[in-house]
């Protein structure tokens, strides 16, 4: 892949999948959000956010870890759980 950041509406699920884990390997397996490990849950500060899942697409809580992106830029931010892009998105407007 490209140097990061990258479009995320440019890429293919496929190549999103492969910026995600680029992502994963240079943030040493911690969340960019919450700083806990992804392959767990999130931080206790994050966990305790309540979340509408009626804010959410469909399918959006089937993958534990998440590539964030900017929605107005479009360019990748960084890999987080799926509870903090969650939180993100419904508290941050991110």
């Amino acid at each position: 892949m490209a140097l990061k950041p990258l479009n995320y509406n440019e890429l293919t699920s496929r190549q999103r999948k492969q910026v995600r884990e680029e992502y994963e390997k240079d943030q040493e397996g911690l969340c960019y959000f919450c700083d806990a490990p992804l392959d767990g849950p999130a931080s206790e500060r994050v966990q305790k956010k309540v979340i509408n899942k009626n804010l959410f697409p469909q399918g959006f809580f089937n993958h534990p870890v998440h590539l964030h992106h900017n929605h107005n830029t479009g360019m990748t931010i960084g890999a987080v759980h799926c509870k903090c892009n969650a939180v993100l998105w419904q508290y941050h407007h991110e």
